[in-house]
């Protein structure tokens, strides 16, 4: 169990031989790159280091991701991409007969998955379809939702290319494939066997088509980039771009716990500093030492306020593995920090 944030005595793209990048929240906010995304990637790719995009948005085909990020001037190929289309995709196919019909859910990133892997997309449950699989897209509606569900209740196998029930979007925060899966979920009572983020088809999808050697995960959420490297028992970095927040990562179960912590894709770039057991349930991260005080955390010092975050976590952590349900106030000294 983690508890405490890792370090490197040497910058992450010199000690990891490839970054596996979440997109959404990390890389870019709908059209748009995240502020400081593409000049690290160029410096971490001039450095030796491997970038593939894996992303649980299975609405767009690999190729359309390449040009997003070519445009926004993070040269990419269509195989440097990894979704979760095609994770779900391998994995239909591993159980269903090769041209089977699947009723599909989703954008051109699902149909093109499904038909790489040799299965024949429909429309209607009245096609007589082997599998169900929903994919985000925003175009998706009632229509789209109500053929899944008839197809469910009649007893065919459903599936999920993921679970992420909110996307980063340049407005905000919208729903994501989640939530759509829920609603038929709750129309039929079934669960849909899923291949993304965290679930295990993903890690096997990315590791076959990257060949990584020595991977670190890049993400923005808890919830599905770090515990989908916990459960690929690989090293995770989180930026706080997208979904996730200081306040949820003090707060997280040990199979959230990141290894690394940076504000932006810059960590890649970084050393990252060690934290250090200070005594009397303290620690100390450069110039901050972190510790609890009646039910609350409070810090001592001064510096970079991510290293009074990594220091506050090994508080936090420390004091959840002793005792799981305690969580400690972090209000009042996030705010001092301003995270």
């Amino acid at each position: 169990m983690r508890t405490r944030p890792g370090s490197a005595a040497r910058p992450l793209c010199a000690e990891y031989d490839t970054a596996l990048l979440d997109l959404d929240g990390v890389v870019y906010k709908g059209p748009s790159a995240v502020e400081h995304a593409v000049d690290s990637l160029a410096r971490a790719r001039e450095a030796g280091m491997h970038l593939a995009y894996v992303t649980n948005n299975a609405s767009r085909t690999p190729q359309a991701v390449a040009e997003h990020l070519t445009r926004l001037g993070t040269p990419a190929k269509p195989e440097d991409v990894i979704t979760s289309a095609q994770a779900v995709a391998r994995l239909i196919a591993e159980l269903v007969d090769e041209g089977a019909p699947v009723l599909a859910i989703g954008g051109e990133g699902l149909v093109q998955a499904l038909g790489e892997r040799g299965l024949r997309p429909v429309k209607s449950a009245d096609d007589d379809p082997a599998a169900v699989v929903m994919g985000f897209s925003p175009e998706v509606g009632w229509a789209q939702l109500a053929e899944a569900t008839y197809a469910v209740n009649a007893g065919v196998p459903f599936f999920a290319s993921n679970t992420d029930l909110t996307v980063p979007t340049a407005r905000g925060i919208a729903p994501g494939n989640g939530a759509l899966v829920e609603v038929v979920r709750m129309s039929t009572g079934v669960r849909p066997q899923v291949a993304g983020k965290p679930r295990p088809p993903m890690h096997r999808e990315t590791i076959l088509r990257t060949g990584a050697e020595r991977p670190l995960v890049v993400g923005d959420r808890l919830d599905t980039d770090i515990e989908g490297a916990d459960v690929g028992e690989v090293d995770s970095l989180l930026v706080f771009t997208g979904v996730s927040t200081p306040a949820q990562v003090l707060a997280a179960p040990p199979e959230h716990r990141p290894t690394y912590l940076a504000a932006d894709l810059r960590g890649l770039l970084e050393p990252h500093p060690e934290v250090e057991d200070a005594g009397s349930g303290a620690f100390r991260c450069r110039g901050w030492t972190a510790s609890a005080r009646d039910g609350a955390l409070v810090l001592d010092g001064g510096g970079d306020p991510y290293d009074a975050l990594r220091a506050l976590c090994a508080v936090a952590w420390s004091s959840r593995a002793k005792s799981p349900q305690r969580e400690l106030d972090c209000d009042k000294v996030l705010g001092e920090l301003g995270l």
